[in-house]
């Protein structure tokens, strides 16, 4: 039975739920895992997550489709990402097929408080991993600890789908998301400091330009840029730095093929920003915000879209990708895991 939960209200925080996934690493191999209804973490304080950050998570969610069911969406390309950021990162692979499976174990244990379909909420799941053991020298921890916890969520920016207005960044991504061709979201500490400052001068993100040139477009703290041309074109930027989102590229997909859309995944200039028609940032929590202003230390950047509403081909894009999710348009073969 769905939990009393205001769901159309909801904003995006945590609300501690019922049982969370936990495994454990230790002389070479991962433990069976189980379900736990413990929501503490114990480690020691000399615990290398603690004295360096050796940590990486995931993010994705489950939704109720139109017809009753509850999926996630593509929990393997997510796997596949921290596989990628656990062999950057000196830390044991957890499999892909038990991250899908411990995924469903944790929903399933869940399930009261996956939102109903309509209420505009979802139910988020946080995968992680950390290096357990005491370490003094630095190197990598010889334990760790795999863990999904889910808690529902509603729109991640306030407002939902009204424009909102992002700052050309003077701070350098001191450790960005997909740094080194780690490819996965790690370290967002190094940006708070960034988001913070941006949300003190009125903006709801930041711009990153790359740091060798500052000339070409990356990403923000949280998201992945998309731009629609005048004639309507996808354009995603493409750098080595950028975290590859799942968002992003089902959205490529969507335009190519449901959309009949020409995509192009290139560098994209700070200098071609003002002839685009559309921009949006998109990623797992928010799915696509629109920006409707970007502010380049004065000069401002109005897209034709506007500051009232989602621009007409993001709005398609959107629809379409959330149709996808929500069971009301067919998928494309393997993007919905159903729980079952």
């Amino acid at each position: 039975m769905s939990k009393n939960i205001d769901w159309s209200n909801l904003g995006f925080g945590y609300i501690e739920t019922e049982q969370r996934y936990v495994s454990n690493y230790k002389d070479g191999a991962w433990d069976d895992g189980t379900m736990s209804t413990d929501a503490t973490v114990t480690i020691s304080e000399c615990a290398c997550v603690l004295q360096y950050a050796q940590t990486c998570f995931e993010g994705l969610k489950a939704y109720t489709t139109e017809d009753g069911r509850v999926v996630c969406f593509r929990p393997d390309l997510n796997a596949q990402r921290m596989v990628d950021t656990c062999k950057r990162l000196e830390m044991p692979v957890f499999p892909v097929e038990r991250f899908v499976d411990a995924v469903v174990q944790t929903v399933k244990a869940n399930i009261d408080y996956v939102p109903p379909y309509g209420s505009g909420a979802t139910l988020y799941i946080r995968p992680y991993m950390f290096g357990s053991n005491a370490v003094i020298g630095v190197s990598p921890a010889e334990e760790y600890q795999f863990r999904i916890f889910v808690t529902p969520v509603g729109p991640y920016f306030k407002g939902g789908a009204k424009p909102i207005t992002i700052r050309v960044s003077d701070f350098d991504r001191a450790a960005p998301r997909g740094s080194g061709h780690i490819k996965a979201g790690l370290n967002y500490a190094m940006s708070l400091h960034a988001i913070v400052d941006a949300h003190n001068q009125g903006y709801a993100e930041n711009m990153y330009l790359d740091p060798a040139t500052r000339t070409k477009v990356e990403e923000t703290g949280g998201a992945n840029f998309i731009f629609i041309t005048k004639d309507n074109k996808l354009v995603t930027p493409k750098s080595d730095s950028i975290l590859p989102s799942i968002t992003r590229r089902s959205l490529m997909v969507v335009a190519k093929e449901y959309l009949g859309m020409e995509v192009e995944h290139r560098e994209v200039l700070l200098s071609e920003v003002k002839d685009f028609a559309e921009c949006g940032l998109c990623g797992t929590a928010a799915v696509i915000s629109p920006v409707g202003k970007i502010v380049d230390h004065g000069n401002e950047i109005c897209f034709p879209s506007g500051m009232e509403e989602m621009g007409p081909v993001t709005k398609k894009l959107y629809d379409t990708l959330t149709g996808i999710q929500m069971g009301r348009i067919e998928a494309p073969e393997g993007w919905i895991k159903e729980i079952k």
